[in-house]
Protein backbone atom coordinates (compact mmCIF):
# COMPACT_ATOMS: atom_id res chain seq x y z
CA UNK A 1 0.00 0.00 0.00
CA UNK A 2 1.32 3.58 -0.98
CA UNK A 3 1.33 6.23 0.53
CA UNK A 4 -1.13 7.89 -1.48
CA UNK A 5 -3.46 5.40 -0.65
CA UNK A 6 -3.03 5.10 3.17
CA UNK A 7 -3.90 9.10 2.57
CA UNK A 8 -7.39 8.39 0.49
CA UNK A 9 -8.30 5.76 3.07
CA UNK A 10 -7.98 8.46 5.76
CA UNK A 11 -10.25 10.41 3.60
CA UNK A 12 -12.84 8.10 2.83
CA UNK A 13 -12.46 7.27 6.50
CA UNK A 14 -13.35 10.65 7.45
CA UNK A 15 -16.11 10.80 5.13
CA UNK A 16 -17.85 7.71 6.97
CA UNK A 17 -17.14 9.23 10.31
CA UNK A 18 -18.92 12.16 9.12
CA UNK A 19 -22.00 10.68 7.56
CA UNK A 20 -22.39 8.42 10.89
CA UNK A 21 -21.80 11.38 13.39
CA UNK A 22 -24.75 13.58 11.13
CA UNK A 23 -27.26 10.41 11.44
CA UNK A 24 -26.27 9.45 15.47
CA UNK A 25 -26.63 13.01 16.45
CA UNK A 26 -30.26 12.59 16.57
CA UNK A 27 -31.19 9.76 18.37
CA UNK A 28 -30.65 10.52 21.78
CA UNK A 29 -32.51 13.10 21.14
CA UNK A 30 -36.18 11.12 18.94
CA UNK A 31 -38.53 11.31 22.07
CA UNK A 32 -38.15 15.25 22.00
CA UNK A 33 -37.51 15.78 18.24
CA UNK A 34 -40.49 13.80 17.38
CA UNK A 35 -43.03 15.67 19.52
CA UNK A 36 -41.87 19.27 18.61
CA UNK A 37 -42.74 17.85 14.89
CA UNK A 38 -46.06 17.30 16.09
CA UNK A 39 -46.23 13.55 16.77
CA UNK A 40 -47.54 12.57 19.83
CA UNK A 41 -45.24 10.98 22.55
CA UNK A 42 -44.13 7.83 22.92
CA UNK A 43 -41.98 5.20 21.13
CA UNK A 44 -44.29 4.43 18.57
CA UNK A 45 -43.70 7.97 17.13
CA UNK A 46 -39.95 7.28 17.46
CA UNK A 47 -40.14 4.15 15.49
CA UNK A 48 -41.38 5.64 12.75
CA UNK A 49 -39.31 8.56 12.44
CA UNK A 50 -36.12 6.19 12.24
CA UNK A 51 -37.97 3.86 9.93
CA UNK A 52 -39.12 6.78 7.39
CA UNK A 53 -35.30 7.01 6.87
CA UNK A 54 -34.05 3.66 6.79
CA UNK A 55 -36.71 2.48 4.17
CA UNK A 56 -35.57 4.59 2.20
CA UNK A 57 -31.76 3.47 2.68
CA UNK A 58 -33.24 0.05 1.55
CA UNK A 59 -34.65 1.36 -1.39
CA UNK A 60 -31.44 3.53 -2.66
CA UNK A 61 -28.56 1.70 -1.55
CA UNK A 62 -28.05 -0.80 -4.71
CA UNK A 63 -29.23 2.10 -7.17
CA UNK A 64 -26.21 4.34 -5.75
CA UNK A 65 -23.59 1.43 -5.67
CA UNK A 66 -24.90 0.00 -9.52
CA UNK A 67 -25.22 3.66 -10.83
CA UNK A 68 -21.02 3.69 -9.88
CA UNK A 69 -19.88 0.72 -11.07
CA UNK A 70 -21.83 1.18 -14.70
CA UNK A 71 -20.19 5.06 -15.31
CA UNK A 72 -17.16 3.56 -13.33
CA UNK A 73 -17.28 7.18 -10.81
CA UNK A 74 -18.13 7.30 -7.31
CA UNK A 75 -16.84 10.45 -6.13
CA UNK A 76 -19.29 12.97 -7.22
CA UNK A 77 -21.93 10.90 -6.10
CA UNK A 78 -20.61 10.88 -2.56
CA UNK A 79 -20.75 14.79 -3.00
CA UNK A 80 -24.27 14.22 -3.88
CA UNK A 81 -25.45 12.11 -1.54
CA UNK A 82 -23.68 14.03 1.53
CA UNK A 83 -24.75 17.67 0.42
CA UNK A 84 -28.23 16.83 -0.52
CA UNK A 85 -28.23 14.89 2.58
CA UNK A 86 -27.29 18.13 4.91
CA UNK A 87 -30.34 20.22 2.95
CA UNK A 88 -32.78 17.30 3.91
CA UNK A 89 -31.77 18.10 7.84
CA UNK A 90 -32.41 21.80 7.24
CA UNK A 91 -35.67 21.14 5.77
CA UNK A 92 -36.83 18.89 8.46
CA UNK A 93 -35.89 21.63 11.09
CA UNK A 94 -37.96 24.36 9.08
CA UNK A 95 -41.25 21.90 9.36
CA UNK A 96 -42.40 23.62 12.17
CA UNK A 97 -42.13 27.55 11.41
CA UNK A 98 -44.34 26.65 7.98
CA UNK A 99 -46.92 24.56 9.90
CA UNK A 100 -46.54 21.60 8.58
CA UNK A 101 -47.14 18.05 10.84
CA UNK A 102 -45.25 14.91 11.01
CA UNK A 103 -45.97 13.00 8.22
CA UNK A 104 -44.52 15.63 6.14
CA UNK A 105 -41.11 15.07 8.51
CA UNK A 106 -41.68 11.69 7.71
CA UNK A 107 -41.32 12.62 4.04
CA UNK A 108 -38.04 14.46 4.63
CA UNK A 109 -36.51 11.69 6.53
CA UNK A 110 -37.81 9.59 3.60
CA UNK A 111 -35.92 12.20 0.69
CA UNK A 112 -32.60 12.63 3.24
CA UNK A 113 -32.37 8.95 3.35
CA UNK A 114 -32.56 8.28 0.04
CA UNK A 115 -29.45 10.74 -0.64
CA UNK A 116 -27.46 10.20 2.68
CA UNK A 117 -26.87 6.10 1.72
CA UNK A 118 -25.42 7.50 -1.42
CA UNK A 119 -22.55 8.94 0.69
CA UNK A 120 -22.27 6.39 3.23
CA UNK A 121 -22.63 3.36 1.11
CA UNK A 122 -20.03 4.65 -2.05
CA UNK A 123 -17.73 5.88 0.56
CA UNK A 124 -17.45 2.02 2.26
CA UNK A 125 -16.87 0.89 -1.48
CA UNK A 126 -14.05 2.73 -2.54
CA UNK A 127 -12.49 1.46 0.72
CA UNK A 128 -12.89 -1.77 -0.72
CA UNK A 129 -11.29 -0.83 -4.03
CA UNK A 130 -8.22 0.16 -2.01
CA UNK A 131 -5.14 -2.47 -1.64
CA UNK A 132 -3.83 -3.46 1.68
CA UNK A 133 -5.98 -5.85 3.10
CA UNK A 134 -10.03 -6.33 3.08
CA UNK A 135 -10.17 -6.79 6.69
CA UNK A 136 -7.69 -4.18 7.63
CA UNK A 137 -9.74 -1.37 4.98
CA UNK A 138 -13.34 -2.52 6.31
CA UNK A 139 -11.81 -2.28 9.52
CA UNK A 140 -10.59 1.49 9.22
CA UNK A 141 -14.53 1.88 8.08
CA UNK A 142 -16.11 -0.02 11.14
CA UNK A 143 -13.46 2.07 13.07
CA UNK A 144 -15.24 5.01 11.39
CA UNK A 145 -18.72 3.77 11.90
CA UNK A 146 -18.31 3.18 15.70
CA UNK A 147 -16.30 6.19 16.49
CA UNK A 148 -18.79 8.25 14.47
CA UNK A 149 -22.17 6.90 16.94
CA UNK A 150 -19.80 7.36 19.47
CA UNK A 151 -19.22 11.36 18.90
CA UNK A 152 -22.75 11.55 17.48
CA UNK A 153 -24.32 9.92 20.54
CA UNK A 154 -22.67 11.68 23.05
CA UNK A 155 -23.00 15.34 21.22
CA UNK A 156 -26.23 14.71 20.13
CA UNK A 157 -27.70 13.82 23.88
CA UNK A 158 -25.62 17.56 25.07
CA UNK A 159 -27.60 19.25 22.14
CA UNK A 160 -30.89 18.04 22.77
CA UNK A 161 -30.93 18.66 26.24
CA UNK A 162 -30.34 22.30 24.88
CA UNK A 163 -33.09 22.15 22.25
CA UNK A 164 -34.74 19.42 20.10
CA UNK A 165 -33.72 21.34 16.85
CA UNK A 166 -29.74 21.76 17.95
CA UNK A 167 -28.99 18.09 16.63
CA UNK A 168 -30.65 18.65 13.51
CA UNK A 169 -28.62 21.59 12.40
CA UNK A 170 -25.23 20.54 13.63
CA UNK A 171 -25.86 17.09 11.44
CA UNK A 172 -26.71 19.33 8.20
CA UNK A 173 -23.57 20.71 9.15
CA UNK A 174 -21.24 17.88 9.35
CA UNK A 175 -23.08 16.24 5.89
CA UNK A 176 -22.25 19.34 4.52
CA UNK A 177 -18.35 18.83 5.39
CA UNK A 178 -18.43 15.69 4.43
CA UNK A 179 -19.16 16.46 0.96
CA UNK A 180 -16.79 18.69 0.71
CA UNK A 181 -14.24 16.19 2.21
CA UNK A 182 -15.03 13.62 -0.62
CA UNK A 183 -14.29 16.41 -3.28
CA UNK A 184 -10.66 16.23 -1.62
CA UNK A 185 -10.70 12.33 -2.52
CA UNK A 186 -8.88 11.83 -5.88
CA UNK A 187 -10.38 9.69 -9.09
CA UNK A 188 -8.99 10.04 -12.59
CA UNK A 189 -11.60 10.82 -15.26
CA UNK A 190 -12.35 7.59 -16.52
CA UNK A 191 -13.08 5.23 -13.32
CA UNK A 192 -12.26 6.86 -10.13
CA UNK A 193 -10.32 4.26 -7.62
CA UNK A 194 -9.17 2.02 -9.98
CA UNK A 195 -5.18 2.93 -9.53
CA UNK A 196 -5.60 1.93 -6.13
CA UNK A 197 -8.10 -0.79 -6.65
CA UNK A 198 -7.06 -4.13 -4.89
CA UNK A 199 -7.08 -6.70 -8.25
CA UNK A 200 -3.78 -6.97 -8.72
CA UNK A 201 -4.54 -5.43 -13.05
CA UNK A 202 -5.17 -2.01 -13.13
CA UNK A 203 -5.88 -2.05 -16.15
CA UNK A 204 -7.64 -5.29 -16.35
CA UNK A 205 -9.76 -3.95 -13.75
CA UNK A 206 -10.45 -0.75 -15.57
CA UNK A 207 -11.13 -2.43 -18.80
CA UNK A 208 -13.48 -4.71 -17.53
CA UNK A 209 -15.30 -1.65 -15.96
CA UNK A 210 -16.25 -0.25 -18.98
CA UNK A 211 -17.58 -3.14 -20.45
CA UNK A 212 -20.37 -3.68 -17.46
CA UNK A 213 -23.59 -1.95 -17.44
CA UNK A 214 -26.14 -1.43 -15.09
CA UNK A 215 -28.12 -4.55 -15.52
CA UNK A 216 -25.00 -6.92 -15.57
CA UNK A 217 -23.42 -5.15 -12.60
CA UNK A 218 -26.90 -6.32 -10.75
CA UNK A 219 -26.62 -10.08 -12.41
CA UNK A 220 -23.20 -10.74 -11.17
CA UNK A 221 -23.56 -9.71 -7.54
CA UNK A 222 -26.87 -11.85 -7.70
CA UNK A 223 -24.90 -14.77 -9.07
CA UNK A 224 -22.20 -14.53 -6.14
CA UNK A 225 -21.40 -17.72 -4.40
CA UNK A 226 -22.27 -17.59 -0.92
CA UNK A 227 -22.33 -13.92 -0.69
CA UNK A 228 -25.88 -14.78 1.15
CA UNK A 229 -23.48 -15.80 4.37
CA UNK A 230 -22.61 -11.64 4.61
CA UNK A 231 -25.81 -10.76 4.00
CA UNK A 232 -27.46 -12.55 6.78
CA UNK A 233 -25.40 -11.97 9.48
CA UNK A 234 -25.00 -7.94 8.65
CA UNK A 235 -29.08 -8.11 8.42
CA UNK A 236 -28.88 -9.46 12.21
CA UNK A 237 -25.82 -7.64 13.48
CA UNK A 238 -28.12 -3.92 12.28
CA UNK A 239 -31.33 -5.73 13.45
CA UNK A 240 -29.30 -5.20 17.04
CA UNK A 241 -28.04 -1.98 16.07
CA UNK A 242 -31.26 -0.71 15.36
CA UNK A 243 -33.07 -1.63 18.40
CA UNK A 244 -30.06 -0.22 20.55
CA UNK A 245 -30.55 3.24 18.62
CA UNK A 246 -34.60 3.34 19.10
CA UNK A 247 -35.31 0.76 22.21
CA UNK A 248 -32.32 1.55 23.97
CA UNK A 249 -32.33 5.13 23.99
CA UNK A 250 -36.06 5.11 25.72
CA UNK A 251 -34.89 2.20 27.89
CA UNK A 252 -32.40 4.42 29.50
CA UNK A 253 -34.38 7.34 30.16
CA UNK A 254 -37.60 5.63 31.01
CA UNK A 255 -37.99 6.58 34.59
CA UNK A 256 -39.22 2.93 35.10
CA UNK A 257 -36.25 1.96 34.22
CA UNK A 258 -33.11 4.26 34.83
CA UNK A 259 -34.53 7.14 34.24
CA UNK A 260 -31.64 8.86 32.52
CA UNK A 261 -31.42 12.36 30.83
CA UNK A 262 -30.80 12.70 26.99
CA UNK A 263 -27.19 13.71 27.30
CA UNK A 264 -26.51 10.31 29.85
CA UNK A 265 -28.94 7.90 27.19
CA UNK A 266 -26.13 9.21 24.78
CA UNK A 267 -23.22 8.50 26.72
CA UNK A 268 -24.84 5.11 27.51
CA UNK A 269 -24.85 4.68 23.67
CA UNK A 270 -21.21 5.62 23.36
CA UNK A 271 -19.76 2.75 26.05
CA UNK A 272 -20.70 0.40 22.92
CA UNK A 273 -20.13 2.73 20.73
CA UNK A 274 -16.57 3.26 21.49
CA UNK A 275 -14.80 -0.18 22.14
CA UNK A 276 -16.83 -0.91 18.82
CA UNK A 277 -15.12 1.82 17.08
CA UNK A 278 -11.37 1.23 18.56
CA UNK A 279 -10.92 -1.92 18.44
CA UNK A 280 -12.32 -2.22 14.51
CA UNK A 281 -9.37 -2.13 13.13
CA UNK A 282 -7.14 -4.56 14.96
CA UNK A 283 -9.75 -6.92 14.59
CA UNK A 284 -10.53 -6.30 11.04
CA UNK A 285 -6.43 -6.90 10.99
CA UNK A 286 -6.83 -10.42 12.80
CA UNK A 287 -9.28 -11.21 10.24
CA UNK A 288 -7.09 -10.64 7.39
CA UNK A 289 -4.52 -13.38 9.78
CA UNK A 290 -6.89 -15.65 10.66
CA UNK A 291 -9.68 -15.82 8.71
CA UNK A 292 -13.28 -14.56 8.51
CA UNK A 293 -14.99 -17.80 10.39
CA UNK A 294 -14.10 -17.29 14.52
CA UNK A 295 -14.87 -13.47 14.07
CA UNK A 296 -17.86 -14.20 12.09
CA UNK A 297 -19.54 -17.04 14.20
CA UNK A 298 -18.01 -15.93 17.70
CA UNK A 299 -18.02 -12.79 18.12
CA UNK A 300 -22.40 -13.22 17.21
CA UNK A 301 -22.88 -15.67 19.50
CA UNK A 302 -20.94 -12.97 22.45
CA UNK A 303 -22.97 -10.27 21.10
CA UNK A 304 -26.39 -12.04 21.46
CA UNK A 305 -25.49 -13.15 24.92
CA UNK A 306 -24.64 -9.98 26.05
CA UNK A 307 -27.40 -8.31 24.81
CA UNK A 308 -29.62 -9.98 26.42
CA UNK A 309 -27.44 -9.59 29.41
CA UNK A 310 -28.36 -5.14 28.71
CA UNK A 311 -32.00 -5.75 29.08
CA UNK A 312 -32.20 -8.16 32.20
CA UNK A 313 -29.07 -6.38 34.19
CA UNK A 314 -30.72 -4.74 37.99
CA UNK A 315 -28.45 -1.84 38.37
CA UNK A 316 -27.83 0.75 35.55
CA UNK A 317 -23.54 0.11 36.77
CA UNK A 318 -24.09 -3.33 35.02
CA UNK A 319 -25.68 -2.02 32.31
CA UNK A 320 -23.49 0.60 31.25
CA UNK A 321 -20.15 -2.51 31.44
CA UNK A 322 -22.71 -4.84 29.47
CA UNK A 323 -23.17 -2.08 26.99
CA UNK A 324 -19.03 -1.65 26.51
CA UNK A 325 -19.00 -5.60 26.34
CA UNK A 326 -21.25 -5.43 23.16
CA UNK A 327 -19.28 -2.75 21.38
CA UNK A 328 -16.28 -5.49 21.90
CA UNK A 329 -18.22 -8.20 20.52
CA UNK A 330 -19.64 -6.10 17.84
CA UNK A 331 -15.88 -4.92 16.56
CA UNK A 332 -14.93 -8.83 16.33
CA UNK A 333 -17.59 -9.69 13.74
CA UNK A 334 -18.41 -6.25 11.80
CA UNK A 335 -15.04 -5.82 10.30
CA UNK A 336 -15.13 -9.44 9.12
CA UNK A 337 -18.61 -9.92 7.76
CA UNK A 338 -17.80 -6.90 5.58
CA UNK A 339 -14.76 -7.95 4.34
CA UNK A 340 -16.62 -11.25 3.64
CA UNK A 341 -18.00 -9.20 0.70
CA UNK A 342 -14.87 -7.55 -0.57
CA UNK A 343 -13.61 -11.55 -0.82
CA UNK A 344 -16.63 -12.94 -2.80
CA UNK A 345 -17.61 -10.20 -5.22
CA UNK A 346 -15.40 -9.14 -8.52
CA UNK A 347 -14.02 -5.73 -8.26
CA UNK A 348 -16.27 -4.53 -10.75
CA UNK A 349 -19.40 -5.33 -8.60
CA UNK A 350 -18.17 -4.04 -5.62
CA UNK A 351 -20.23 -1.04 -5.82
CA UNK A 352 -23.51 -3.26 -6.28
CA UNK A 353 -22.25 -5.83 -3.77
CA UNK A 354 -22.00 -3.34 -1.13
CA UNK A 355 -25.06 -1.63 -1.85
CA UNK A 356 -27.04 -4.57 -1.71
CA UNK A 357 -25.19 -5.19 1.89
CA UNK A 358 -26.05 -2.16 3.03
CA UNK A 359 -29.91 -3.07 1.85
CA UNK A 360 -29.60 -5.93 3.87
CA UNK A 361 -28.13 -4.34 7.03
CA UNK A 362 -30.99 -1.42 6.69
CA UNK A 363 -33.83 -4.00 6.49
CA UNK A 364 -32.23 -5.48 9.92
CA UNK A 365 -32.18 -1.92 11.34
CA UNK A 366 -35.99 -1.16 9.87
CA UNK A 367 -36.82 -4.72 11.40
CA UNK A 368 -35.04 -3.50 15.04
CA UNK A 369 -36.75 -0.47 15.39
CA UNK A 370 -40.23 -2.53 13.94
CA UNK A 371 -39.51 -5.36 16.37
CA UNK A 372 -38.55 -3.51 19.11
CA UNK A 373 -40.82 -0.80 19.51
CA UNK A 374 -43.69 -3.16 19.20
CA UNK A 375 -42.50 -5.50 21.15
CA UNK A 376 -41.60 -3.02 23.95
CA UNK A 377 -45.33 -1.53 23.82
CA UNK A 378 -46.52 -5.15 23.82
CA UNK A 379 -45.10 -6.86 26.06
CA UNK A 380 -42.26 -4.23 28.15
CA UNK A 381 -38.50 -4.03 27.89
CA UNK A 382 -36.96 -7.59 28.96
CA UNK A 383 -38.95 -9.65 26.79
CA UNK A 384 -37.55 -7.30 23.76
CA UNK A 385 -34.02 -7.88 24.54
CA UNK A 386 -34.69 -11.39 25.03
CA UNK A 387 -35.98 -11.64 21.38
CA UNK A 388 -33.70 -9.87 20.09
CA UNK A 389 -30.49 -11.24 21.69
CA UNK A 390 -31.92 -14.83 21.13
CA UNK A 391 -32.63 -14.24 17.03
CA UNK A 392 -28.99 -13.21 17.02
CA UNK A 393 -27.40 -16.42 18.60
CA UNK A 394 -30.09 -17.67 16.47
CA UNK A 395 -28.34 -17.03 13.43
CA UNK A 396 -24.86 -17.76 14.37
CA UNK A 397 -26.10 -21.54 15.15
CA UNK A 398 -27.73 -21.60 11.89
CA UNK A 399 -25.47 -20.07 9.53
CA UNK A 400 -22.37 -22.09 11.18
CA UNK A 401 -22.19 -24.89 8.55
CA UNK A 402 -22.02 -21.99 5.77
CA UNK A 403 -19.67 -19.69 7.32
CA UNK A 404 -17.47 -22.54 7.50
CA UNK A 405 -18.46 -23.67 3.72
CA UNK A 406 -16.76 -20.11 2.46
CA UNK A 407 -14.52 -18.80 5.28
CA UNK A 408 -11.59 -20.90 4.26
CA UNK A 409 -11.39 -19.27 0.65
CA UNK A 410 -12.27 -16.05 1.56
CA UNK A 411 -9.46 -15.67 4.68
CA UNK A 412 -6.86 -16.73 1.87
CA UNK A 413 -8.36 -14.25 -0.20
CA UNK A 414 -7.88 -11.57 3.08
CA UNK A 415 -3.95 -12.62 3.23
CA UNK A 416 -3.30 -12.41 -0.23
CA UNK A 417 -4.87 -9.12 -0.58
CA UNK A 418 -2.79 -7.59 2.30
CA UNK A 419 0.67 -6.96 -0.19
CA UNK A 420 1.64 -3.67 -1.30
Amino acid sequence: MTDDDRGVRRRLGAVVLAVLISQVLLYPGVPQLVVALGAPGGINAGMWFLVAEFGAFVSFAVVWGAVSDAIGRRVPLIVIGATGGAASYLALATLPSLGLGFEAALFVRVVGGALTIGAFSLAITLLMDLRGGNGRNMGVAGLAIGLGAAIGSVAGGALADLSAFYPVYAGAAVLATAGLLAVTVGEGPESGADDTRDTGDAHAGRNSRDDVGFREVLARTRETPGLFVPLAFGFVDRLTAGFFALVGVYYFQDPATFGLSATAAGATLALFFVPFALLQAPFGALSDRIGRFYPVVLGSLAYGLVTIGVGVAPTYPLAAGLMALVGVCGALMAPATMALVTDLVDPEARGAAMGLFNVFGSLGFLTGFLVGGTATEAFGYTPAFLAVGGLELAIAVALLPAVRAVAPRNSALGRASTGG
